[in-house]
């Protein structure tokens, strides 16, 4: 087959690598003549992808892969052009479709009757229908389901583990009708590979739900599962220490049966995923109080964090506070809907003197974000709140924050026996255990 791939971002290049590594003869489209070139010279922009460079140089090599700027070389004669431009959001998580837009005007003036077209990027519900079909063809002039096929089929990896995840999870399809949806699954069925899973009601492999809604609503429906799941863990968080409970035992405890699936709860929920696509669904079902709510409550959750802190350090009026971590959690550099920006705004609200600390950025990159950086065992502070949990901050001790009195650990991964003679705070903890950093229940996100 010839495949294009439109936007070879942090998805849709593991993509393109891994359907020509099937034997397909793959073209990208990326707006980013960087990217291209890197691409067509076998070089991963962005490193960090398990097992991508290697693949990437054997598809390049062996001619099964090329990269260009312009639409004209990659979608033409296309059996399948798939789609992962990303759906741009505002601070309030509403879409902005316009690189969407931009890319489906270019794809339809260049659409050849007899291609498959594929949108994997996450969608409110009825986008593909209402705005992809219409504008698709009055761009092409062709017709769907009579020229081409258009469905939806929603990406369901993280980076730094797409390869595996292709794998490991059933690959879901939704068309505008039944021969749009059996192109769809004989399309995945000959570039994807599934391994068995025992656990499912089904084999593993390409699943059709029936139409391109339903498959829509499937990835906003597993992400905001999570979200009101994570919601309900801050709101027991929040009870359970108003009575002196601990309660990751409660979790633990909870979970030992197997119709209990409580997450962890924390300072905050960030990402490109889990606080942004519940308000995609919102955007179609805005009577959905527990979505709503669910929301709110985690997004609430650095200010009550910062709370906390006064709470047991008193005024943080001319206080030096740091926030440990500027991602919007361990191991990732990525700041999408960090809850840094709360947890500094609210620090900032009550007059303390606020630093930034974070082992993956170095000081300018945290200065363009408007952070002022801290350098570890630098600067005397007073207080510090844990916001992403670095492995580094399980190794920290007071040597590394010379003078705090106060840390308030919005992760849970705090051991106290490394802070004596520190105040220390968990969410969801009691007083006197408030750092056991021994917790294995729950679930990560």
């Amino acid at each position: 087959m010839k495949i294009a791939v439109v936007a070879l971002g942090k998805i849709g290049l593991p993509l393109a690598v891994q359907f020509a590594s099937k034997r397909h003869a793959v073209v990208g489209v990326d707006v980013n003549q960087a990217i291209v070139d890197q691409v067509n010279s076998a070089q991963e922009p962005f490193p960090g992808e398990s097992g991508l460079q290697e693949r990437l140089r054997d598809v390049v090599g062996d001619g099964y892969l090329r990269a260009t700027v312009n639409y004209a070389e990659a979608v033409p004669g296309a059996d399948a052009v798939v789609v992962v431009v990303p759906l741009f959001v505002d601070d309030q998580a509403r879409p902005d479709f316009g690189w969407m837009d931009a890319a489906t005007i270019e794809l339809a003036k260049h659409l050849t009757p007899g291609t498959l077209v594929s949108y994997e990027t996450t969608l409110p519900v009825g986008t593909t229908r209402n705005r992809w079909k219409p504008m698709i063809e009055e761009g092409s002039g062709l017709t769907e389901g009579k020229d081409f096929d258009l469905v939806f089929s929603p990406e369901r990896v993280l980076t730094g583990r797409v390869f595996a995840d292709l794998r490991k999870y059933p690959k879901l399809i939704g068309g505008l009708s039944d021969e749009g949806s059996r192109t769809a699954r004989e399309f995945y069925e000959s570039v994807l590979d599934f391994d068995d899973r025992d656990d499912l009601a089904r084999p593993n492999g390409v699943w059709d739900l029936g139409s391109a809604e339903a498959s829509e609503l499937a990835k906003l429906a597993e992400t905001t599962y999570r979200d009101v799941n994570i919601g309900l863990a801050n709101q027991f968080a929040r009870f359970a220490a108003e009575q002196n409970i601990d309660i990751y035992k409660v979790i633990e405890a909870s979970n030992s049966q197997p119709y209990s699936h409580i997450h962890r709860p924390g300072i905050a929920v960030g990402g490109h995923c889990i606080p942004v696509y519940p308000r995609l669904y919102l955007w179609n079902d805005p009577a959905a109080t527990i979505v709503r709510s669910a929301r709110e409550a985690n997004a609430g959750m650095p200010d009550y964090t910062v709370g906390l802190l006064e709470g047991v350090h008193g005024d943080l009026q001319g206080q030096n506070v740091v926030v440990l971590g500027a991602a919007y959690r361990g191991g990732v550099k990525e700041t999408a809907f960090s809850g840094v920006f709360s947890s500094v705004s609210a620090l900032e609200t009550r007059g303390a003197a606020v630093f930034v600390h974070d082992p993956m950025y170095s000081d300018e990159e945290l200065a363009n974000y408007g952070f002022a950086a801290y350098t570890q065992g630098s600067t005397p502070v007073d207080a510090a709140v844990l916001q992403a949990d670095h492995a580094e901050y399980r190794e920290w001790t007071p040597t590394d924050l010379p003078g705090i009195r106060t840390l308030i650990d919005g992760r849970s991964i705090l051991e106290a026996g490394k802070w004596e003679g520190v105040t220390v705070r968990t969410i969801g903890r009691p007083k006197d255990q408030s750092a056991s950093g021994d917790w294995t229940g729950g679930r990560e996100r």
